[in-house]
Parts: structure tokens; C-alpha cells; sequence
């Protein structure tokens, strides 16, 4: 089943205005995610513009459908912690409830989680 990173590409982190500014660190991290994950099965990835989380940007999302779901935030713009961010979407995708052992987590994601999503129910 398909797990996506649905990346929030108008994150800025304290003291972007202080870099060059030709794009967010939303949009850096982005292109980071969706290079790590080109070619994966099992993974996509989306861009949204803007999930709230202003100030624990920068944010992704985890999600599936009927498994939980995540929120990670607080993350910089590099290859380290986009490759952890597609580690984790890997594994997710391969869980059933998408739950993840914490020993399996990779550190990049380690201290990143915001929340967790249960799934929608199936009927009212």
C-alpha cells in the first residue's frame, strides 16, 4: 500500500530572511525528499502549501490509508534528514497499521514527531 510524504513547502525556519531567500526552506526540503524517494515503490510524495506547524517548521506528513498516520516537524533542509524522512515512509509503507518499532526508526526522525492520526473509521 502506498504511503505518502505530503511535504509542506512554505516552511521557513527562524532566520530565512537572513539567507538569500530564492526559495523557502519548505521548497529545499522538498526537493531533498522527493530526490531521496524517486524511483521507491510503496512511496510518493506531494507538496502542499502550508500545514499549520509555522513554528516547527519545517513539517511532512506520513500517511496511508487505513493506518496511522504522522506528523513531523522541526526538521533542516538536508539530505540527512530527508533521507531519515524516507527511511521511515519506507517502513511505514511495509507496516500493516503503519506503526513502526522505535528501534527502527532511523535517528533522523528520532525527536521530530508531532502527533499521530489514528485511521477514519470505516462506517459512521
Amino acid at each position: 500500500m502506498t504511503t505518502w510524504i505530503t511535504i509542506c513547502d512554505t516552511c521557513k525556519r527562524e532566520g530565512w530572511d537572513a539567507g538569500d531567500m530564492s526559495q523557502t526552506d519548505g521548497e529545499s526540503l522538498a526537493y531533498l525528499i522527493e530526490a531521496a524517494a524517486t524511483g521507491l515503490s510503496g512511496v510518493k510524495t506531494r507538496r502542499v502549501s502550508c500545514l499549520m506547524g509555522c513554528k516547527r517548521g519545517c513539517n511532512i506528513v506520513i500517511q496511508g490509508n487505513d493506518k496511522l498516520n504522522y506528523t513531523l516537524g522541526d526538521f533542516e533542509a538536508t539530505t540527512e534528514a530527508a533521507s531519515g524522512i524516507v527511511a521511515y515512509a519506507i517502513s511505514h509503507s511495509k507496516s500493516e497499521t503503519g506503526q513502526v518499532p522505535y528501534r527502527d526508526w532511523p535517528q533522523a526522525v528520532k525527536g521530530h514527531f508531532i502527533t499521530r492520526h489514528p485511521p477514519l473509521p470505516d462506517t459512521e
